[in-house]
């Protein structure tokens, strides 16, 4: 039976209007003002826009010359495949193994799932703690276990990718789980037994059941995963800061904002935001045409 209110469209507008004017307010207002700013020159923070830029594209020429925005994609690029193959990948490994671990799968839940409760402040200074380089619990461990000697600059040209990638994986991995152990849980118990009934059982089931069942979570977990690669900011710049290791462990989030925030070039960072933007879009689109959702 239709209710009232849906052949009435009244009062659905009336119930939408709050909603869409809060977005247009605080999203796409500022999203479009960021573009305008990114043409104008805007000398500091609270200040107002100045003379159009000359040329006016000036600010996105400079970005394709600017060696530390060029070092922001490399590393940005490295984040996204990293956060694809092991974020994803660790994700997917943890839920099929709590969704077969019967009573104790609760408990598995709630543990993988804590790091995303924690701020990234504080996982930060944490892991900051972990790779201190004197007295750092990684060095002592290390030393403990006869493995290295002497300390190690875990922050060092060496090491810096792996220092500042890791607690990244590691915090959102359980984001990521949560959303896989959940279509795992929406797959129907009906074709499992189905399945047994036809000799079918073990990792045969989750192979060609569970898997292909998962396909369309799985992509959303991709998409998820490009977007936030692009935008992780305050893990990394609470471990490396603006100082001299961000010279090369720049992304394209902590740039932005070391532009805007800190060196006060306002259009400058809106330029790098709208490119954050628009390579959000550009792979998330190839995404969806490499792995096209599908009806099941």
């Amino acid at each position: 039976m239709n209710s009232v209110i849906y052949k009435k469209k009244a009062p659905l507008l009336l119930f939408l209007l709050p909603a869409f004017a809060f977005m247009m307010v605080y999203l796409y207002y500022p999203f479009v003002r960021n573009i305008l700013n990114s043409f104008v020159e805007i000398s500091g923070l609270g200040t107002a826009a100045g003379a159009v830029n000359q040329p006016w594209y000036s600010n996105y020429v400079n970005l394709l010359q600017d060696p530390s925005m060029i070092t922001a994609l490399k590393n940005t690029a490295i984040l996204i495949l990293v956060t694809i193959v092991f974020q994803v990948g660790i994700a997917l490994v943890l839920a099929l193994l709590t969704d077969r671990a019967g009573k104790g799968a609760q408990f598995f839940r709630t543990v993988y799932f804590f790091p995303i409760v924690i701020s990234g402040t504080a996982l930060g200074l944490m892991f900051n703690l972990i790779f201190l380089y004197k007295g750092g619990m990684l060095n002592q461990l290390l030393q403990n276990i006869g493995l290295i000697s002497d300390n190690v600059d875990w922050k060092d040209e060496k090491h810096f990718l792996l220092t500042m990638l890791l607690p990244v994986i590691w915090q959102y991995v359980g984001f990521y789980f949560v959303i896989l152990i959940t279509g795992l849980n929406n797959i129907s118990a009906d074709i499992y037994e189905a399945a047994s009934l036809d000799g079918a059982d073990g990792w045969k089931t989750t192979w060609y059941i569970s898997l292909p069942l998962l396909r369309n979570v799985l992509f959303t977990c991709l998409i998820l995963a490009i977007t936030g690669a692009l935008k992780v900011f305050d893990l990394p710049w609470v471990m490396m800061g603006s100082g001299i290791p961000m010279d090369r462990s720049w992304l394209t989030g902590t740039y932005m904002y070391n532009q805007t925030f800190i060196r006060a070039d306002v259009d400058y960072g809106s330029a790098i935001a709208v490119i954050i933007v628009i390579l959000g879009v550009v792979i998330s689109q190839l995404a969806n045409f490499i792995f096209r959702e599908k009806d099941y």
